[in-house]
């Protein structure tokens, strides 16, 4: 693996660095954006050469990663590698193929009334890059925007989740042997280290998480006039018309509710189904529950688990405190020892009981039912735009019904997730559920500031803008200008 400035990468330490005080921080950040001003990270060939030298090292340490996740999450290698790790190289590629022809000005008509003139825009880094990852899918949470803003030429600190030590630990790892930390730095979490961040100017922040974190990092961002990426959540709705393929629809349900168990920031958080087909949607979701994982998933060892005994009793009581009608069809039970939960289909529900009252982020799916499509988006529209919506269909009608009238970050027709998987699409939210997005070209592009220029030749003055200003001038003016 190249260490040399030459060869585009940096010089690494091999050692993680430490920060105890505000004042580390922030002059880690003036470290950092001096070697910004270097100019090296503007060099595509820097660039290429950091994604390559990543992408080495996930792959020489790729048992130890996956290790880490299942420490964590208790999450299958398998699953790890599909939703986490595979994530990361397939962007790391799609960076590498187009970075070099993205990185470059291109030219744009210019107006008479600025003859003679050339104009272009030139794409170029905003700087030093923070990303603020959550702890649900720490590696590809964290690396993806990773990849996004060194591929633009930005220098980039990031915090890992306290939450998910043994993944922290093992890209905190990563960076310090291959990164030059005036480069790319991790910042482990601390007491203060959130603190101590937002006292902190960066160039831009991409942050992943809640809606209530999100505000605090927008308002501290604010002091500064940073702008931000907010990648946040929401309740993501999952629409099954009667006419939609139930058992295919079912399976891909239970697919995107089991993953990470629940703990997925675009699961289907709860499903509307017509009233025709909810019984027997709930009895074919349950039904693949158990191909899945078995008669009792908590005996399963490819079952994640909660992240932390505080998240596991908060999804343990949106299953136990609901109204006198709702009932638990499927699964129910967990296990505080090993924090597994049943995957759990819940009928009967309100919007008022609390399992509708927040983002689940846990394996609990409560269904609730409708007659007609207009009643369905009442329902979904008494709640903040989420990150995601998914609709089972074969109705063309009903699937633009549901792009063109909800407000939704992204969606899924006749399946769950899989939109984010798409790195020619950009992936984010809108109002409560996030403000920007990333991934591929739209990923380069948020951490790419856009420089609008207009080279004026000197050859020739047209005095039209000059007083003193007659009346030639003001019919020429008025002629060009419309």
């Amino acid at each position: 693996m190249s260490t040399s400035q030459s060869s585009g990468s940096a010089t690494p330490t091999q050692t993680v660095p430490t920060f105890s005080s505000l004042e580390d921080v922030q002059n880690q950040a003036k470290a950092m954006r001096t070697y910004f001003v270097t100019g090296a990270t503007r060099d595509v060939a820097h660039r290429k050469s950091a994604l390559r030298d990543m992408k080495a090292w996930l792959k020489a340490n790729e048992t130890d990663v996956l290790k880490a996740l299942h420490a964590d999450l208790g999450k299958a290698a398998y699953e790890s590698y599909i939703t986490e790790l595979g994530l990361v190289y397939t962007e790391i590629d799609t960076m590498l193929k187009h970075v070099s022809e993205w990185s470059k000005p291109h030219s744009e008509p210019s107006p008479l009334t600025v003859f003679p003139a050339t104009s272009s825009v030139v794409p170029s880094p905003y700087g030093v890059v923070l990303v603020l990852s959550p702890w649900n899918y720490p590696v590809q949470l964290t690396l993806v925007p990773m990849v996004d803003a060194i591929a633009a030429g930005n220098c980039v600190a990031f915090k890992p989740a306290r939450e998910a030590p043994a993944s922290a630990a093992i890209m905190l790892r990563m960076v310090a042997e291959v990164f030059d930390p005036q480069f790319v730095c991790g910042i482990p979490g601390s007491a203060h280290a959130n603190e101590w961040i937002g006292q902190t100017a960066w160039d831009y922040i991409m942050f992943t998480g809640s809606p209530k974190v999100g505000k605090i990092i927008m308002s501290n961002a604010a002091q500064f006039l940073t702008p931000v990426t907010l990648e946040l959540g929401g309740k993501s709705p999952c629409i099954v018309e009667q006419d939609a393929k139930l058992d295919l629809a079912a399976k891909r349900i239970a697919w995107g509710k089991g993953i990470n168990s629940g703990q997925t920031c675009v699961a289907p958080d709860y499903i509307v189904a017509h009233e025709s087909v909810a019984d027997e949607l709930a009895m074919l979701i349950g039904k693949h529950w158990t191909a899945f994982y078995g008669d009792n998933a908590l005996e399963s060892p490819i079952w994640p688990h909660m992240i932390s005994s505080k998240h596991y009793e908060r999804v343990m009581g949106l299953i136990e405190q609901h109204n006198p009608h709702a009932k638990v069809e499927y699964g129910g039970h967990g296990d505080a020892s090993t924090l597994k939960i049943q995957p759990t289909i819940m009928t009967g529900v309100t919007m008022d009981d609390p399992v509708m009252g927040e983002e689940i982020f846990g394996p609990v799916l409560p269904i609730l039912t409708y007659k007609n499509l207009d009643d369905a988006f009442d329902m979904i529209r008494t709640l903040p735009h989420p990150l995601a919506c998914y609709v089972f269909t074969e109705s063309k009608q009903t699937k633009q019904r549901v792009i063109n009238e909800l407000e939704f970050g992204g969606a899924t027709i006749n399946d769950v997730c899989l939109h984010l998987s798409n790195e020619h699409m950009g992936f984010g939210g809108v109002g409560n559920s996030g403000m920007g997005a990333y991934h591929g070209k739209v990923g380069f592009d948020t951490f790419t500031h856009y420089k609008s220029t207009l080279d004026h030749g000197t050859w020739a003055d047209p005095d039209v803008r000059y007083p003193p200003f007659t009346a030639d001038k003001k019919r020429l003016a008025r002629k060009l200008m419309g």
